[in-house]
């Protein structure tokens, strides 16, 4: 089997795929890509038929190499990349061959980043994924020096690609749905929240993220809340008034007060705020948000419509003068006869 070879290593690197739904009643949360989205366009651009596991890359990358050819998507949060000493572009696919060295630095916009083999990181399954679930246990960060099995790519010879990513590197609008806890809060409290202007604060991670904002804590009338189920996308109030928004790796039962959830659909764009990065909520009805859910095979269908091929910049190609540039001569007067 094909190795991935990480020669060096940033601290949050980990195998992530899609997570383990369906997993609550046993006191797991689903885990997986802080940044789904971006699993699915590496799929996309891979023409695979499901996401496969790749590398997250927390605001620092990797250096790879492989054992044998196979194509790598790099999707998610926008990173420093170069093989073989020369830039090469992101949300694009491009082929390692053994020698090769795939150099992926520090993020310049968003947080987490991607490294997909086009068959996939073919490490141990547990419960039925390969994602490190690094709050319960499973799985662990990566270190420089470590190879991981990885999959035979379907089409190695297949021509580079790219895919504009949705825009969701820098805050913006997340659609709030109520949720069995919303009417706890008084009228004056929501609608404070979505004309509050919130910033991602430094404190978060792949649990939660806290929201920073100007003014008094908020309230509820909660004191006597019991624990309830929670998941990805509540928006959970401390008992000292600050929201948080649960993440991929958030408990599976929690005791403070939920004002709302956002959909499915924006938590990319909670996971790649960085901090300091502006974040407003917008009102939603249930109605509304269930019309906007798409299911991962529809959403996949959706983004292969839109890979296109690689275009390249004739100045990042240092071997252009190596090409057949010109097809044929002609003497110029052929129409004249």
């Amino acid at each position: 089997m094909t190795g991935l070879t990480l020669h060096r290593c940033g601290p949050g690197v980990a195998v992530q795929d899609m997570g383990r739904p369906g997993r609550l009643a046993e006191g797991l949360s689903r885990g997986g890509a802080a940044d789904r989205l971006a699993l699915q366009e590496a799929a996309a651009l891979l023409g695979l038929t499901a996401p496969v596991p790749a590398l997250e890359m927390a605001m620092m990358g990797a250096e790879v190499s492989t054992t044998a050819p196979t194509r790598i998507a790099l999707t998610g949060a926008k990173m420093q990349a170069s093989l073989n000493g020369q830039p090469v572009q992101w949300n694009t696919t491009l082929r390692l061959d053994p020698g090769d060295r795939l150099t992926i630095g520090p993020a310049r916009a968003g947080v987490y980043g991607y490294l997909t083999p086009a068959g996939g990181i073919a490490t141990d399954p547990v419960m039925g994924s390969r994602a490190a679930h690094l709050t319960v246990g499973i799985g662990r960060l990566l270190q420089s020096g470590d190879t991981l099995p990885i999959g035979a790519d379907p089409d190695t010879d297949a021509p580079p690609v790219t895919i504009a990513p949705e825009d969701r590197f820098s805050g913006g609008a997340l659609r709030l749905m109520p949720g069995p806890q919303t009417g706890l809060f008084d009228d004056a409290t929501r609608d404070r929240l979505f004309t509050t202007a919130f910033t991602r604060s430094r404190t978060g991670n792949r649990q939660g993220v806290r929201l920073d904002f100007d003014g008094a804590p908020f309230a509820s009338n909660t004191s006597d809340l019991a624990s309830d189920i929670i998941q990805p996308g509540d928006v959970q109030m401390t008992g000292d008034g600050i929201p948080y928004i649960l993440m991929t790796e958030c408990q599976t039962m929690g005791g403070y007060p939920r004002i709302g959830t956002v959909i499915s659909a924006d938590l990319p764009r909670v996971a790649q705020a960085t901090p300091g990065a502006d974040l407003r909520f917008t009102d939603i009805t249930v109605a509304d948000a269930d019309a906007l859910w798409r299911s991962d095979a529809d959403q996949l269908k959706a983004l292969r419509k839109a890979v296109r091929p690689l275009r390249r910049d004739p100045h990042d190609i240092p071997d252009l003068l190596a090409y057949q540039l010109i097809g044929g001569v002609i003497r110029g007067d052929e129409e004249d006869g």
